[in-house]
C-alpha cells in the first residue's frame, strides 16, 4: 500500500485530469442527447483539433490556451458544415445511417492526418509545462490547474447556454419531442446541426487544454475515446451533471490504477467501471429509467 503522500497527489492529479475528460465528454453527450446517436467520429475530431492546436503553436506561436476561442469557433464551423453537408444529408434523418456517416467521417480523417503528418507523435513545450504550484506536501502541475479551471468554466457556460437562452431551450425541445418542436416553428435540422457544431467545439478547447501536457498523433483520439464512451455511460446518456461527475469519477480511477498497477496496466481500472456501470445500473448514475 502506498504511503498517503503519493496517494494524495494521484487523487488531486485525477481529479484535474478528470475536468478535461468531464468537458471532452459533454460534446459527446450533447449530440446524444439531440441527435440520440453514439457519435463515432468524436475521438477523431478532438485528434484534427489537437493537430489544429499543436500547428498554432509550432507555426503561429500562439499559446495553446490563448488559442482556445480559435480553435473552438473553427472546430464549431467544421461541426456545422459536417453535419449540413454531410451526416445531414447522407442519413436522411434516419439513426443507423448517421452512425455509418460518423464512422465514415473518423475513418477518413485518421488516415488523413496519416498521410499529411505521418505517425510519428508531436508535442509543445512551454515556459509553464513543468512548472509547479507548492501546496504542503503536494505539488501540483500549473498547465493542469488551468487546464481545470477552463474546463469547468466552459462547462458551466454550457450549461448556462443550455437552460437560460431560447436557443438552448430549443435544443432541449428537439431532444425531447422533435415533431412536437417542428409544429411550434423549430427546425429540427438546423438544431442538429448546431447540437454538433457545439459538442465538436467542446473538442477544440479540450485539445488546447491537453497539448501542454499530452502528445498528438493519428491515433490519439483512440485514447480518449474509450474513455469518453465510459463517462457518458458512467452519467447517464445525455446528462450534463453525469457528464461532469462522471469526468472526474473516471480522472481519479485512471491516476489510481496507474499508480497500484502500473501505467500499463493502470487503463484496466476504466474498462472495470464501464463494466460494473453496465451491470449495476445501466441508466448511470444520473439516468433515467426507461
Amino acid at each position: 500500500m502506498p504511503p498517503l503522500e503519493i496517494i494524495l497527489p494521484a487523487l488531486v492529479n485525477g481529479v484535474l485530469t478528470g475536468g478535461v475528460y468531464a468537458l471532452i465528454a459533454l460534446g459527446l453527450t450533447l449530440i446524444y442527447g439531440v441527435l440520440h446517436i453514439v457519435n463515432f467520429a468524436h475521438g477523431s475530431l478532438l485528434m484534427l483539433a489537437m493537430y489544429g492546436a499543436w500547428l498554432l503553436v509550432a507555426h503561429f506561436g500562439i499559446d495553446p490556451y490563448l488559442a482556445v476561442p480559435i480553435l473552438a469557433a473553427v472546430m464549431f464551423v467544421l461541426g456545422w458544415g459536417l453535419y449540413a453537408g454531410v451526416i445531414g444529408r447522407i442519413s436522411r434523418g434516419e439513426d443507423r445511417a448517421i452512425l455509418l456517416a460518423t464512422l465514415g467521417i473518423a475513418i477518413v480523417l485518421d488516415n488523413l492526418a496519416l498521410v499529411i503528418f505521418t505517425g510519428d507523435t508531436r508535442n509543445i513545450e512551454t515556459d509553464y509545462s513543468f512548472a509547479m504550484i507548492e501546496m504542503g506536501p503536494l505539488l501540483i502541475s500549473v498547465p493542469r490547474v488551468i487546464s481545470f479551471g477552463v474546463a469547468l468554466a466552459c462547462a458551466a457556460l454550457l450549461w448556462a447556454f443550455m437552460t437560460r437562452t431560447d436557443t438552448g431551450r430549443a435544443i432541449r425541445a428537439v431532444a425531447r419531442e422533435r415533431d412536437g418542436a417542428r409544429l411550434v416553428g423549430i427546425r429540427p435540422e438546423r438544431i442538429f446541426a448546431l447540437a454538433y457544431g457545439i459538442g465538436v467545439a467542446c473538442l477544440g478547447v479540450s485539445a488546447c487544454l491537453l497539448l501542454p501536457t499530452f502528445y498528438v498523433s493519428p491515433q490519439v483520439g483512440n485514447v480518449f475515446v474509450l474513455v469518453s464512451f465510459t463517462i457518458v455511460v458512467l452519467g447517464g446518456m445525455g446528462s450534463f451533471p453525469g457528464a461532469v461527475l462522471g469526468g472526474l469519477i473516471i480522472g481519479v480511477t485512471e491516476s489510481l490504477g496507474g499508480l497500484f498497477l502500473g501505467e500499463s496496466l493502470g487503463p484496466i481500472g476504466i474498462s472495470l467501471v464501464f463494466i460494473a456501470v453496465l451491470l449495476l445500473r445501466p441508466t448511470g448514475l444520473f439516468g433515467a429509467a426507461r
